[in-house]
């Protein structure tokens, strides 16, 4: 008798099994087994399984374990695939439960599935207890043949069932087979602690809780063919019927041809003339007259998209980004490769003329390498479902879903998981993850860490911690949606992959991406960008207040003040350039035209960097532009002279070596694998088409190796050329509407205190006013008024959105003059010292005049006066008697103010305090900010407060500490040695004010403050 497994349940079903394939496939060819079936809650991991099991020569089954719903009762069964058909339903059944609020199969639903499938009945599953009887069994064969449904019996450990002798009776009267079964959840024996913690992770309890549910798994582990064969040595036909039953099912998942969706025309049209159609129109309305060159590109594009079978696909994309537009949603002006294709530019795909900037068609779709096309779309993020919705309700909601993600017990996650199911003390928590290394796998941390694997030996709860934490890492721990993957198909989507419910009514496939690839299925990305989400509230606030509609493609590209910016490295909250080595790259190269914005996009990266003196040296006229193969200027005089893009690499190929732009793309995909044998073979390909052209064979070979030193730094300059344009936009916009530009990058920061802080003190520097919150004129996100920018209710923490719309609604009532009128608009009911403290704090009530100490100390007057005047009919008469008083208040200090400031806001917004103690310093303080340009070794004094200390001991066992300073016009690292820290330890502490003698030094290209004195500063500056 061949060694089969008819019920493993992997770790793909979300911890319900805690068994990893590549441990599985190798135990079950070592044991000989012929075959092996998974029985996932949902079809995950079945394609996995499948060609992992192939891989070692094992038959995979493919199963599913599902609670069927007959008569009263809910019971397991077991449903295998016979063939394509069985797999086809068993997608349907899958797709089935997951969709139902009870996510169990009715029986009418599985009558209907149930074609080229074999059901077993778990019936020695505790789910089966009052359903064991003769009817049940009945109603699940009626009307169909008794050789498809059988009887389960497991015998875990050995042990029969206390009813097993009444199952067997029950099989004789309903005349069903049994067939042996054993589910398997773990791979070995002493697994079982590991899968325990899994079910408890999974389930929400701890381990340690007398509550908890058993675990009825304990047998639950793979065993070998001799203990299985004397676990039912009394009944070894039913070991055989098991045998029949899987020697039945014969499934193969292979990777399927390309199932693309189709575009609905009106009868009588082709796809393609519709295409070009709206080409053709499209480009009229961008060109007044086509040139040849532009006609010629059209054609040909046409030609081959229609040849490639994407006609509709192309339609589909231009029909959701038409209607992202027509809404209003801002989408963005090209991805990828994309943006070589005129056509998607003629359709508004894209916004990036490829002709103007020199991008290649085969860079994106290659006859020569049929692939699926990859049109990725950027929609401004907080609009993004809309267009998903809208492809789900135009195209029909079983035609289109998002893709499913898992996420997985990494190496923290494993770790603080089991802790907390462990029941962990919180610095038995603090301990393991500040020793734990994100970067290696668990098993390898502890190995290289002496002082976490003493720890362990120390208690054998933490032994069992590590044993888990090993056998359950990398498993997923939960589903979620794709951040952009959306499918769309001609049929729907449940014959090709099995379906889920999502978020917002759109379905989820329960494959992930590369599954989903492999069915053929046409992925689409609906990116949501945040940097367009701040380009769309620029917009809008600007059509508010001004009345002036934006259209962003006519943006001059040519805007001085916008390179004065990108000149400067003033690029805080731009997309792309923030880092403070783009900074560097920028003001090395002075890029003075949107061609050296692209190009230092696509140089800043690990490689092509090293480039950019020269790059820069070359631009401004510093040294010559010198070209060793001088065929190659034509092609690289836009880059001085260096391979930056990957489209100069493929022109090169066409124009020295006589290669087709399809060739050529293959060429450059070819060389970037770095395959030796693939390199040689590409340069006698090379070579020979250089020699045809003239070449001779050492300039030929010259040319190749300059390709090939490149390959690796090569960047689609489509790509880099779309991208800018947002970077470019930004800029546009911080240099010429620099209000808008603050006060829609400050809403998309809320949350974010470190750089909110940054971000206000660029705005003081540059003089651009900053108004406080106001309960009278703030909206809840921060608007412009006049020439300055007003801060919005919603930075100040405690205050809610829907706190905010009563407020907005309480101020459509009547103008306030004191905080007693915005009591009785508000509300007794919404007017509470919780909503109106962080108000007062952050300076949102300064409008009625009054102290901020006065203000705090009448919120109870003003909240009697509000529950006195209430809505009564009589209370205008109520409200024009009575004339309620503050309460007298006594004074705030200043410290203490914008200590509230601080506090309501994240930030200090009237002034700094370092402000204030610099006015009652009598020497000279040197500001932060003046800090980075003086030269190394340079003696300074300066004063802040301390944000944040870092104490370490070096290998000699001295402590020393590291910390950051913060002024009102910047923040610096400052490292203290052993010996000064000695002396001043005692003064560093996290928010005091403190004075620094220093010298500046610079180390991993920064500037850094070495302490040499530390003075603790009081509030009076002393």
């Amino acid at each position: 008798m061949n060694l089969m497994y008819p019920q493993i349940i992997t770790g793909a079903d979300l911890l319900r099994g805690i068994v990893k394939l590549d441990e599985l496939a190798p135990l079950l060819q070592k044991r000989g087994a012929s075959s092996a079936a998974i029985v996932n809650s949902k079809l995950y991991g079945v394609r996995s399984f499948s060609k992992m099991l192939t891989k070692y020569g094992i038959r995979p089954i493919i199963g599913l374990s599902v609670m069927l719903e007959i008569e009263d009762h809910e019971v397991l069964v077991y449903i295998y695939a016979q063939n394509e058909i069985g797999f086809s339903n068993l997608m349907k059944m899958s797709s089935a439960i997951s969709t139902r609020q009870e996510e169990n199969l009715p029986l009418n639903w599985l009558q209907a599935y149930r074609e080229g499938c074999i059901i077993i009945c778990a019936m020695t599953d505790s789910s089966w207890a009052n359903a064991r009887n003769l009817h049940v069994l009945q109603n699940l064969t009626e009307n169909v043949s008794s050789a498809s449904t059988f009887i389960g019996i497991s015998r875990p450990g050995g042990r029969a069932h206390t009813d097993e002798e009444a199952i067997i009776q029950l099989s004789e009267e309903s005349q069903l087979s049994i067939a042996a079964c054993h589910e398997t959840r773990f791979l070995h024996k002493e697994d079982f602690p590991a899968y325990e913690v899994a079910t408890a992770i999974r389930k929400g309890y701890k381990l340690n809780d007398s509550k908890k549910p058993p675990n009825r798994y304990r047998q639950a582990f793979l065993p070998e063919q001799q203990e299985l064969s004397n676990w039912f040595k009394e009944y070894p036909e039913w070991l055989q019927t098991t045998e029949h039953i899987m020697n039945s099912c014969d499934v193969a998942i292979q990777k399927e041809d390309f199932l693309l969706p189709k575009f609905p025309v009106v009868e009588g049209t082709l796809p393609i003339d519709l295409l070009e159609e709206h080409c053709r129109l499209g480009l009229q309305q961008r060109f007044q007259t086509l040139s040849s060159e532009y006609e010629e590109r059209l054609r040909y594009e046409l030609m081959i998209i229609e040849q490639m079978g994407f006609t509709d696909y192309f339609l589909i994309v231009e029909d959701y980004v038409r209607y992202a537009k027509t809404e209003g949603i801002l989408v963005g002006p090209g991805r990828g490769s994309s943006a070589g294709s005129l056509v998607a530019f003629a359709l508004g795909i894209t916004e990036v003329d490829p002709i103007k900037y020199g991008l290649l068609f085969e860079r994106f779709l290659n006859p020569e390498r049929v692939t699926m096309p990859d049109i990725d779309i950027d929609f401004a993020d907080h609009r993004r479902t809309e267009v998903v919705n809208y492809v789900a309700d135009t195209y029909g909601k079983q035609y289109v879903a998002q893709i499913i993600t898992f996420g997985t017990l990494s190496t923290k996650a494993v770790a603080r998981n089991v802790a907390r199911v462990l029941d962990f003390t919180p610095e038995e928590v603090r301990f393991m993850s500040n020793e734990l290394n994100s970067g290696q796998s668990f098993k390898e941390t502890i190995r290289q860490s002496k002082k976490l694997r003493d720890w362990i030996q120390v208690e054998p709860r933490r032994e069992m911690w590590q044993q888990a934490a090993e056998r359950l890492e990398d498993l997923p721990r939960n589903a979620s949606t794709h951040a952009a993957g959306v499918v769309l198909a001609a049929k729907p989507l449940v014959h090709y992959v099995p379906l889920q419910m999502g978020s917002d009514e759109v379905f989820l496939t329960q494959w992930a991406m590369k599954d989903v690839e492999e069915v053929g299925l046409l992925k689409m990305d609906f990116l949501g960008l945040r940097n367009l989400t701040l380009l769309d509230r620029i917009r809008a606030m600007i059509q508010y207040n001004k009345k002036q509609v934006i259209d962003f493609e006519q943006i001059p590209l040519h805007d001085q003040a916008t390179y004065t910016l990108f000149k400067a490295g003033d690029t805080t909250g731009i997309f792309q350039f923030e880092s403070p080595g783009m900074r560097r790259a920028l003001r090395t190269i002075q890029p003075d035209n949107f061609k050296d914005i692209y190009s230092v996009n696509a140089l800043y990266r690990p490689g092509p960097m090293e480039f950019i003196p020269l790059y820069s040296r070359r631009k401004n006229g510093h040294e010559p532009t010198v070209y060793d193969i001088p065929e190659v200027e034509p092609i690289l005089a836009e880059t001085f002279g260096i391979i930056i893009y990957q489209e100069q690499i493929m022109k090169i190929a066409v124009d020295i070596a006589g290669f087709t732009m399809a060739e050529a793309d293959l060429l450059r995909r070819a060389i970037s694998k770095k395959n030796q044998q693939v390199l040689e073979e590409e340069r006698q390909h090379f070579t020979a088409g250089a020699r045809k052209k003239g070449f001779d064979q050492v300039k030929a070979n010259n040319v190749y190796n300059l390709i090939v030193k490149f390959a690796d730094y090569g960047f689609p300059k489509s790509h880099a050329v779309a991208y800018s344009l947002i970077s470019y936009r930004l800029a546009f916009f911080k240099a010429n509407e620099p209000t808008y530009f603050y006060a829609a990058f400050l809403s998309s920061l809320t949350g974010s205190k470190d750089k909110m802080t940054e971000v206000i003190r660029e705005m003081k520097a540059k003089g651009i006013p900053i108004l406080p919150p106001s309960v009278t004129k703030s909206r809840y996100s921060h608007t412009v008024e006049g020439h300055a920018v007003r801060l919005g209710l919603g930075a100040i923490k405690g205050v809610t959105f829907a706190f905010y719309q009563q407020l907005a609604a309480a101020r459509e009532k009547g103008s306030w003059s004191s905080m007693f009128d915005m009591a009785i608009s508000l509300g007794a009911d919404h007017f509470t010292e919780k909503a109106i403290i962080p108000l007062i704090k952050a300076g949102a009530l300064d409008d009625f005049k009054q102290k901020r100490s006065v203000l705090l100390a009448s919120i109870d007057a003003a909240h009697s006066h509000a529950l006195f005047i209430g809505d009564d009919a009589l209370s205008d008469q109520f409200q024009f008697n009575s004339q309620p008083k503050y309460t007298p208040g006594g004074t705030m200090d200043q410290m203490t103010m914008l200590g509230f400031e601080h506090d309501t806001l994240g930030f200090y917004l009237s002034e700094h305090p370092v402000e204030q103690l610099k006015r009652n310093t009598p020497s000279q303080i040197a500001t932060i900010s003046s800090l980075f340009s003086l030269q190394q070794g340079t003696k300074v004094q300066c004063m802040g407060i301390i944000l944040s200390i870092r104490r370490i001991r070096t290998k000699k066992g001295e402590a020393m500490a590291f910390l950051t300073l913060q002024d009102e016009t910047d923040e610096i690292s400052c490292t203290i040695f052993p010996k000064q820290y000695t002396q001043i330890s005692v003064h560093l502490k996290e928010g005091a004010f403190v004075q620094i003698s220093g010298s500046i030094d610079f180390r991993n290209q920064s500037v850094q403050l070495i302490v040499e004195q530390v003075l603790p500063l009081n509030l009076s500056g002393e």
